[in-house]
Order: structure tokens, then C-alpha cells, then sequence
């Protein structure tokens, strides 16, 4: 056989760990460039005209904040797969349940992103929009960026239920420490709020803490430690053997 018809290695358990931990990182350094540092920097709360002004004079900058949202979500999309991968052998029903969540989640945040690219679309002075006006343009253009955040609340929903469902695995699993079960279920508890946004506004300090707190303790772990890949092979085997009794 040749090389090049050689089947592809499998990755290990603990090599799936450590790759979970590198795209969960990116996916957060990439969500906090895009929306704390360039989003922050140029959208006005509030202010419509001023947010239209800033989004046309770094329109560049704009645009690579679209570009890293999408590399954010294509990691997420990515570690979900992946998590369902390392995390089947405790329960493949509720990981593909987990999976689902999350790839979900991904998909409405990825649609929200539509409206944040609108802006560009409505002040980019096409001659098909001749017939409005500026003003209706800056407000049509920050209602645009309300409902990407409308719709991004919608996936948080959805995040946080995969959290908890992620996290119920983790709890029951033998190969990862349950603390980041425990981490997981608060965190997930917090973006569920969402369902309720006038609430989560008001406990946003908490909601984020948490979240944040727990997605970088589970980056160390896997980054560091992976997972007990003997522990793993053998909750593997015992779930494989479970199918056939």
C-alpha cells in the first residue's frame, strides 16, 4: 500500500483534549477582540449617528471584526464535534444531545452575525439606497446591530444548556475531574438566563464571571492535563461492551 492510501491516524483521547482546550481558547480570545475591543471601540450605545460615523471611517476594522467572528464560530462549531468524540463513551445519547445544543448555538450565532455585517451593507452609500436618507440609514444601521445582539442572546440559550448537558457528562465521566463538571453545570445555569433577558441584564456581572471563570479553568485542564486516558480506554470499552448485552 502506498503511503498516500495509508488511513489517517486516530487522534488520541488526550491529543482530542489538548485540541479541545486550543480551539475553546481561540474561540474566547477571538469572541473578546471582536466584541470587547473592536465592537466596544465602535459601536455607541445609544448613539446611531455616532456609531454609523465610526463604523465608516473603520470600516477595515469592522470588517476584521466580522472575519474574526466567523474563525470564533468555526472553533466553536469545531469543539463541539469534538466534544461529542471524547465525551460519547459516558452516554452517546446525551452527548449527541449535547452536540446538538451546541452546534445549534452555533448556528444562530453565526446567523446573528448577518446583522452585524448589515452596517457595512447600509452606509456603504450604493446607489440603491439613494431614496433614504442619512438619518434612516444610521438608524436603520444601529437596528441592525440591536438585533445581532437580539439574536446572540438566543444562542447564548443554547450554549447554556450544552454547557449543562456537557457538564453532566464530564460529572459522570472517570477521565476529567468533576470540579469542571461542577464549573460547567454553574456556568450553563447562568447563560440559561437568558430565556429571560430583562433578568440576565441584571445579573450579567455574575453570568459573566462565572462563564468566563469556568471556560478558562476547563482551557487549563485540557491544555496541561488532557484527560486519564486509561480511564478513558476503559469507560470506552465498557460502553462498547454495554451495546451488545
Amino acid at each position: 500500500m502506498s503511503a498516500s492510501a495509508a488511513p489517517l491516524k486516530e487522534i488520541s483521547p488526550k491529543g482530542m483534549a489538548r485540541i479541545i482546550g486550543g480551539l475553546l481558547l481561540v474561540s474566547i480570545v477571538a469572541g473578546g477582540v471582536a466584541q470587547g475591543f473592536i465592537g466596544g471601540s465602535l459601536i455607541v450605545p445609544g448613539d446611531a449617528s455616532a456609531t454609523a460615523a465610526n463604523i465608516t471611517t473603520h470600516q477595515s476594522l469592522y470588517r476584521l471584526a466580522f472575519a474574526v467572528y466567523l474563525i470564533e464560530m468555526s472553533c466553536q462549531i469545531a469543539m463541539t464535534v469534538l466534544f461529542y468524540q471524547l465525551l460519547k463513551p459516558v452516554s452517546r445519547s446525551l452527548a449527541l444531545v449535547a452536540a446538538t445544543l451546541g452546534v445549534v448555538g452555533c448556528t444562530v450565532k453565526t446567523m446573528s452575525r448577518l446583522f452585524f455585517f448589515a452596517p457595512l451593507l447600509l452606509l456603504g452609500g450604493a446607489h440603491y439606497l439613494a431614496e433614504f436618507g442619512p438619518k434612516q440609514l444610521e438608524a436603520t444601521a444601529f437596528l441592525s446591530l440591536r438585533l445581532n445582539s437580539t439574536v446572540e442572546t438566543m444562542a447564548m440559550v443554547f450554549f447554556g444548556l450544552f454547557a449543562i448537558s456537557k457538564s453532566l457528562l464530564v460529572l459522570r465521566s472517570t477521565f476529567l475531574p468533576r470540579f469542571l463538571g461542577v464549573l460547567g453545570v454553574i456556568g450553563g445555569l447562568g447563560w440559561s438566563l437568558y430565556l429571560y433577558e430583562p433578568l440576565a441584564h441584571r445579573a450579567e456581572a455574575w453570568i459573566v464571571g462565572t462563564g468566563v471563570l469556568g471556560a478558562l479553568t476547563e482551557v487549563l485542564w485540557l491544555l496541561i492535563k488532557g484527560v486519564d486516558e486509561e480511564r478513558w480506554y476503559v469507560q470506552a470499552s465498557a460502553a462498547r461492551a454495554s451495546i451488545w448485552l
